[in-house]
């Protein structure tokens, strides 16, 4: 059995598709969990702390922009 194994070499990309290929400009916090693999509290957390900013909206919705989630990715 001699099969392809060439995606088996390819590295993982570093940011999440849905970061990358899309023209949202914001996500809610449980969406931004999702993207960075990690639980809602954490990023709620993560704005308490200042270590990501977000956006507060009508009926004090918190929603984080993008351009934030791509920043906190890269500096990992």
């Amino acid at each position: 059995m001699s099969g392809n194994h060439e995606s088996a070499n390819v590295a993982p990309p570093t940011l999440p598709e849905a970061l990358t290929q899309t023209d949202r400009l914001v996500y809610s916090v449980e969406e931004a969990a999702e993207l960075l693999g990690v639980h809602y509290f954490s990023v709620y957390r993560m704005i308490q702390r200042g270590k990501l900013r977000a956006c507060r909206v009508l009926r004090g919705k918190l929603l984080v922009p993008r351009s934030e989630l791509l920043k906190l990715l890269k500096a990992e």
